[in-house]
């Protein structure tokens, strides 16, 4: 009887000890949401002011219907992550920005985290000016060290940088897109001289897609070396935006249209998708 008692104790040891394990919490809903990242995240050029911020229609945390963020996805199933979402992604972020932001992160002391980070390292006014592989590797290793260490139980889930080569085939045969590109200086490591077919343009778009390649690469690599991470297996830069997806104020930024596409695409391939 003795034994048969020790075998039951040590089975239910055993499952206390599987599900409270940061490698099986994604099978439960979280009570909390942060997200990290860019223009992208903050859903920059989506609202009813110009040139301006809408967290609201963010595909992480935002609380516009027609998104159906994360958040919102989540809430539907799980009331208890009502009113715990927070936007820490700032508008302009590189890679070496995410740190700072992973470490308001700690203080908040959320259940699931995304970040979607880098497009601004690719999207210079030079290709001197990206930022160097290495650099990013480091930076972002050093942000989920900051974060893996402060909050241990999180989830992390890393959506791959969207590949800029699609925006640029997608829409460089629109006048105005090309003009507004010009005029605002525009990612022009990839998006100057839109309509040039010398040698010299088309490797340049080349070298460019390929750092937006080689970064993705990092995201995976290091991501992998955490038992909390997931990446989305670059479900985000094999993802093609069609000219609706983009905003029409400065032809780069994703429109509310994708911003859902970006929900949609990433909840897919996500922890709590089908």
């Amino acid at each position: 009887m003795f034994r048969h008692r020790r075998r039951a104790f040590a089975g239910a040891l055993f499952l206390v000890l599987v599900f409270q394990s940061p490698a099986f919490a994604a099978t439960g809903l979280p009570n909390s949401i942060a997200a990290t990242g860019d223009s992208i995240t903050r859903a920059y050029n989506t609202g009813f002011w110009p040139f301006t911020d809408n967290p609201a229609g963010s595909w992480s945390t935002g609380t516009t219907s027609s998104v159906n963020s994360h958040y919102l996805r989540i809430l539907a199933r799980h009331p208890a992550i009502r009113g715990r979402a927070y936007n820490d992604a700032k508008s302009g972020a590189l890679m070496r920005d995410l740190n700072g932001q992973m470490a308001t992160v700690v203080t908040q002391k959320v259940d699931y985290i995304t970040v979607l980070m880098g497009g601004n390292d690719v999207c210079q006014p030079s290709v001197g000016q990206m930022t160097a592989v290495a650099d990013f590797r480091t930076q972002f290793d050093t942000a989920m060290r900051t974060i893996t260490t402060g909050s241990p139980n999180a989830n992390l889930f890393v959506l791959s940088i969207p590949d800029v080569y699609n925006l640029w085939l997608v829409l460089k045969g629109n006048s105005i897109a090309r003009f507004i590109w010009a005029l605002g200086n525009v990612c022009q490591a990839m998006l100057a001289n839109p309509l040039s077919t010398a040698q010299a343009d088309v490797d340049r778009r080349a070298f460019v897609r390929q750092r937006d390649i080689d970064f993705n690469g990092a995201l995976a690599d290091v991501c992998s070396r955490y038992s909390q991470c997931r990446f989305d297996g670059n479900a985000v830069f094999n993802t093609t935006f069609t000219v609706s997806d983009v905003s029409t104020r400065d032809y780069f930024h994703p429109s509310l249209s994708g911003q859902a596409k970006l929900a949609a695409g990433s909840w897919t391939v996500g922890y709590w998708g089908p």
